[in-house]
């Protein structure tokens, strides 16, 4: 992080030292903005990149998961009701006048 020195007034200063002060004291602070925005960002890129893909305890949980999730469809999608709504829905769009 970058710092600068304040200067201290004397009653002598003129308004363009004092114009002056202020155009360096509001450069230091937009550094200074500049340089924390900055290091939070590369912070969160950092993290990024250490947490980039699943484990492979995560890749098991998640087939595990697909897998449950196809027998319970397939479960449903074969039940009496379901296969006789499809049958009745494919029955009548090949029986369908155009």
């Amino acid at each position: 992080m970058t710092t600068t020195a304040l200067t201290r007034h004397d009653d002598n200063s003129t308004d363009d030292d004092e114009e002056n002060d202020m155009a360096v004291t509001a450069a230091a602070m937009a550094t200074a903005v500049r340089d924390r925005v900055g290091g939070w960002w590369r912070a969160r890129r950092e993290a990024a990149r250490r947490d980039a893909g699943m484990s492979t305890a995560e890749y098991a949980v998640g087939t595990i998961a697909a897998a449950a999730f196809a027998a319970v469809l397939y479960k449903v999608v074969t039940s009496g009701t379901v296969s006789g709504a499809l049958e009745s829905m494919i029955g009548k769009a090949l029986d369908a006048s155009f």
